[in-house]
Order: structure tokens, then sequence, then C-alpha cells
């Protein structure tokens, strides 16, 4: 009987213990195990950890992810802006009475054929792109079949207003979005993000978002990324219409950082309008005042004079920053004879020393040294399984927690998630890598544990971390804006700028 009762006395003990896990989760896991020890039950089990590789760099993410000690108070952003139309692609096709034929892409949409032609070109790759659609009537047709799909959703669009609106989300941060914003963009922006009145626009500019999954099938089809196809008829961000009330906003507002965006709706203008509006964007960003940081996101593009001429024209000095993914690095090198610009694509994963080198080039050949005047310190580059944050040196700190956090966010925004939920991600970054091909770089072995890896290179900077890849992303499009928008909310730039 006796043995019976220390038996049901050390039961409910354990049972008492287990009850204060349960109700004080924030007691110190010491405490914990002396009350354990103290009742003479063994020793204390080992609180539950992170196992996975995922877990663990999801972990070690967080332990880096601080907030700059000097941090942005107001952030300017312009000057694209529009409604996305987001869903699924073939379905759209299919309602339009298109099938599946041969893939082929085309720089400037002038038809339907043309749209099914290039969506099955990149959907074939599971390859992001934007295109422009050239004839207004057969747009608006294809726009209103669109809007009112069954399961068509309306969202923020174009990459200022998903920048603005990514950082109106911290309420300590005032915003102010200069772009064309027409009623429906208006009521789905957040209250925090302040527009000027000479903003707004009695119509909204609606752009298409073509959606398709990892796996999805059209005929012979198969796509091997989730991924999307944007197109649009746009003449208001195509002439950037809203540059000069962005700017002559600046001195009323008095931002701390600038963002602009929008350059690559310039596609569908003539040479001419290009050439033309090219140097009023440099001389407006030349009229900020000075110390201002400047980041530039670029996006798809296809017209290689259009791209030579940002890099040369003086665009790339008068920023501070950019913002990039890997078909938009390629097409920059290619454009500018940069190096590796005799491959035609990525193959698979693009490869890290290739994507260093092209970034360590740019910063070299077109940042800021003691020999040239330029603002560029600073490339954040994205693309689906890693992130590198490239910056010259002197000029910016916090780069570990800015390239964690703009990883991190790649990975909650695509599963739609407050935090990383490590059953639905994976690991896909490369186990090794060589940080350099024109040069001899150094070999890096991928550590969950550690995902932050560092490298420097005659005065520049490179942080390198994996990204957790939704395994099934809800919404891929205004990823890569997120992710500029978290980099920069996390980076701290010196203040003789």
């Amino acid at each position: 009987m006796a043995l019976w009762r220390g038996s049901a006395y050390a039961g409910f003990l354990a049972l008492a213990v287990g009850c204060v896990f349960l109700l004080e989760p924030e007691l110190p896991g010491s405490a914990l195990r002396s009350l354990w020890s103290s009742l003479c039950l063994g020793p204390a089990p080992a609180p539950p950890g992170p196992v996975s590789p995922e877990g663990r760099l999801a972990a070690a993410w967080d332990a880096l992810i601080v907030r700059p000690v000097r941090r942005w108070r107001r952030v300017a952003v312009g000057v694209n802006a529009c409604v996305d139309v987001v869903l699924s692609g073939v379905k759209l096709l299919q309602a339009l009475g298109l099938s599946p034929g041969n893939g082929k892409d085309h720089s400037i949409l002038h038809s339907r054929n043309d749209l099914e032609e290039a969506f099955i070109h990149f959907m074939g790759k599971g390859a992001a792109a934007e295109r422009f659609f050239s004839d207004k009537e057969t747009f608006h047709d294809i726009a209103q079949v669109a809007s009112e799909f069954p399961g068509a959703q309306h969202y923020v669009g174009g990459n200022a207003a998903l920048i603005g609106q990514k950082f109106a989300a911290n309420s300590d941060l005032k915003v102010l979005l200069c772009g064309p914003v027409g009623p429906k963009l208006h009521e789905l922006l957040d209250d925090n993000v302040f527009v000027p009145p000479e903003s707004l626009q009695e119509v909204d500019e609606f752009h298409l978002i073509l959606e398709y999954q990892a796996g999805e099938e059209w005929g012979q089809l198969k796509a091997p990324h989730a991924n999307r196809f944007i197109f649009s008829h746009d003449l208001s961000n195509g002439a950037m219409n809203m540059l000069e009330v962005f700017v002559s906003s600046l001195e009323e507002f008095q931002p701390d950082l600038v963002v602009l965006s929008g350059l690559h709706m310039m596609e569908g203008q003539s040479k001419e309008l290009q050439r033309k509006r090219l140097l009023e964007v440099v001389a407006s960003i030349s009229d900020i005042p000075t110390g201002i940081p400047v980041h530039l996101e670029l996006a798809s593009m296809t017209d290689r004079e259009l791209m030579s001429s940002i890099v040369h024209q003086q665009v790339f000095p008068a920023v501070t920053s950019l913002g990039l993914n890997e078909q938009e690095l390629l097409f920059l090198t290619q454009s500018a004879s940069g190096p590796h610009s005799s491959l035609s694509s990525w193959n698979g994963v693009p490869d890290v020393g290739m994507v260093s080198d092209i970034l360590f080039w740019i910063l070299k050949e077109h940042g800021r040294s003691k020999s040239r005047a330029s603002d560029l310190t600073r490339i954040h580059f994205h693309t689906l399984v890693y992130h590198i944050l490239a910056t010259v040196d002197g000029h910016w700190t916090n780069q570990l927690a800015a390239v964690a956090a703009g990883a991190r966010v790649a990975g909650t925004q695509a599963c739609a998630t407050e935090t990383i939920d490590t059953s639905r991600v994976s690991l896909r970054a490369p186990q090794e890598f060589t940080t350099s091909h024109s040069e001899a770089g150094s070999r890096i072995v991928l550590n969950p544990n550690k995902p932050v890896v560092e490298w420097h290179r005659e005065g520049i900077s490179f942080h390198f971390t994996p990204v957790l890849v939704c395994k099934d992303p809800i919404r891929t499009v205004g990823l890569g804006d997120a992710i500029s928008a978290e980099g920069l909310f996390y980076s701290e730039v010196h203040s003789h700028y």
C-alpha cells in the first residue's frame, strides 16, 4: 500500500510540474530544472528545440535580426502604383479561348496570341516576367474578363505602392506615396500611407498578374516553379507622370529615405521620350537634398538600350542603393557588357560566384570610390533560394540583420504566415559554393546554425543568406518589393551621406 502511495505522490508531483510548464512557459528553464530536481524526480527533460535545418536556420535568423541604432522615421516612395488583378494564368487564357502552343518571348505584346506565347515561354522556365501590352482596346477587353473572373483578387500593385505598403506596416514610420492613385487603389492602401492630392486620379491603372503553381500543367507544359507573368497597358506609369509631383513633395515631407521605382515602365515609350525622361530622372534625383539616401528598385526589362542608359547615363551614380533579382542582374550585365554577359540565361539556381562577380563589378565600375563621384554603395540581390547584400565598406551597418530580415520575409509572405512555419518551407540553397569565378574565391559550406555568410573583396563586403522557400506559396507577387523594403528597414546608413 505504501509503495502504491509513493508512486501516486510522485505521479501527482510530476503532474503539478507539468502544469507549471504549461501555465508559466516564460519561467526560466533553470528554475524549472531546480524544482524538478528538488522533488527527487530525476533529471529534467530537455526543452524541445528545433532539430530540422529549417528550424535551426529560422531560430538563428531571429537571434540575428535586430533593429538598427539609427532608424528611418519618414520614407518617401514613388513613382509607380496600380491595382494588381491576380488570378490563375492558365484559367484566364482558357477563358480567352487560347490553347497551349509553342512558347516564344515577346519584348512587347501586341495581341492575344503574343500573350499566350510569352506566358508559355516563361511558365516553362518557372521565371517571372513583366511585359507591356501595346493594344489599348484588346488589353481593356482582357482586363475586364480578368477582373470579373471567379476567384480574381484585387491588390495594391506597382513597386512603389507595394514598398510603401510594406513600410507602412511599421506604425512608427511615416510613409509618403506618389504615383497614379485611382479610387480602388486608394481604398486598398494602408491608412498610414499619405498620398498627396496631386497624385490622385479618377481612373485606376490595372496590371494583370497571371500566376501558376509549381508542377502545374497546361497541355504538354509543366511549370518547374511557382511564379507569375505580369502585363499591362499602363500609360501613366509608363511616362512616369508623377515624378515631378514626387520630387516637389519631398521638401514639405522631409524624408530621411527616398525609394524610387518604375523606370522599367518606360519600355513602352519611344526611344526619344526614354532618353528625355531619363535625363529628367537624373535631374530630379539631383534635386533631392544631399545626405538623403535614394534606393532604386529595378524590375523585369527587355530593352537593352534602356537598361544600358540607366546604368551609364548617370542614374546609377545618382542613387545610393539598388534592389534587383536574378533576371534583372543578368540582363543588366548583358546590356552593359559586364562579367558573365555571354551567359544567355541562368541554368537553374543562379551560381553564387557569378552573381557575386556581377555585384562586385557594378559597385567597382559604377559605385562610390576615391576617384569617382558616385553615391552608389549598396546592392540587395534576391533570388528564390538565397539573397546577397553587397556594400561598399564604411557606408552601411547592420547588414547581417538586413539580409536575414529580407530572407525571412520572403518565407513568411509567400506562405502568408506571421512567422516562419518550418513545416511549410524548405531549405534549397546550394550546400556549398564558391564566392567568385573571376578570381580565386573562397569555398563556403552552408551551416544552418550560422545562416549569414560574410566575405570581402577589395573594399566591398558581401553578406549571403539562404531563403526558406515556401513549398506551396499563397501569393508570389510583390515578394521582391517586400524583401527590399524589409532589408532597407533594418539597414543603417552612416551619417556622412
